[in-house]
């Protein structure tokens, strides 16, 4: 089974830039993507749903921001929205979590807070996190395989980002969130793909706009796909398709197969 996770940075501008001839290439059985930043009803009138995939979105209230969807062509159960938490008023307004099952894969799809914008985002961002961390035990001692899937906005490890002495200062590589990453993998989550490129600088999944970070793979690796136990039994490869991110978005697709 192959499962795919992508930021679309906008999935009517993704549409536009070839989005359709990835889907096809690439032949997931699953895909997740994240900051789809649209409704249903806004997609182009020429737009139509991946062919033989059950579709479900999971938007934002406030239009044109963030958003999750998630499409299967192994069926598709939705299991729930959102985690648990009390920072906002209503249950995930901001579209970021949907739970999704698929015959006794459970796939977790989640596009984590960005905490750049100011500090007030950046505290929100680290309770999320807290919350996230609490949330995502019910998964990890479970019999039945779980991917967490997604952009999580934090550069793990110093191989995870290219230029880690200028960004210490930067959210998504500051200390406490990438210690907080580590509480996540000491929890039980699996990092599938360092575990089949290992020590290594790279790969990247996302890249500035700024100067000619893309065209040099000056990136940052913020885009995961974690298993629990019982799914990293079943891993077989992982890769991350750059093209992607040259083409359709600002970051790129990363692709894991199971033997299932």
């Amino acid at each position: 089974m192959r499962i795919v996770t992508w930021n679309l940075n906008g999935i009517r501008a993704a549409y536009r830039k070839g989005l359709d001839d990835f889907i096809s290439s690439i032949n997931a059985d699953i895909w997740l993507f994240q900051e789809t930043r649209a409704l249903p009803e806004q997609m182009p009138d020429d737009w139509q749903e991946p062919e033989g995939h059950d579709v479900l979105w999971h938007p934002a209230q406030k239009k044109g921001y963030s958003g999750v969807m998630t499409c299967s062509r192994v069926g598709l159960e939705e299991k729930g929205r959102g985690i648990d938490t009390n920072l906002d008023q209503t249950r995930d307004p901001e579209g970021r979590v949907l739970h999704t099952k698929h015959g006794e894969l459970h796939c977790i799809n989640i596009y984590l807070p960005n905490g750049g914008a100011s500090i007030e985002r950046q505290n929100y961002k680290d309770q999320w996190l807290e919350d996230l961390l609490i949330w995502s035990q019910r998964f990890i001692d479970s019999d039945e395989p779980t991917l967490l899937c997604g952009d999580l906005n934090i550069a793990h490890t110093e191989d995870d980002i290219w230029n880690p002495s200028g960004n210490r200062r930067t959210s998504g590589f500051l200390e406490h969130e990438r210690q907080w990453f580590s509480r996540l993998l000491d929890a039980g989550w699996h990092d599938l793909l360092r575990i089949h490129f290992g020590v290594v600088k790279g790969p990247y999944t996302w890249w500035s706009n700024r100067g000619r970070a893309r065209e040099l793979d000056r990136g940052w690796r913020i885009d995961y796909i974690l298993a629990n136990q019982a799914a990293k039994d079943l891993f077989k490869s992982a890769e991350v398709m750059r093209e992607g991110g040259l083409v359709v978005s600002d970051h790129a697709p990363l692709i894991v197969d199971l033997d299932m």
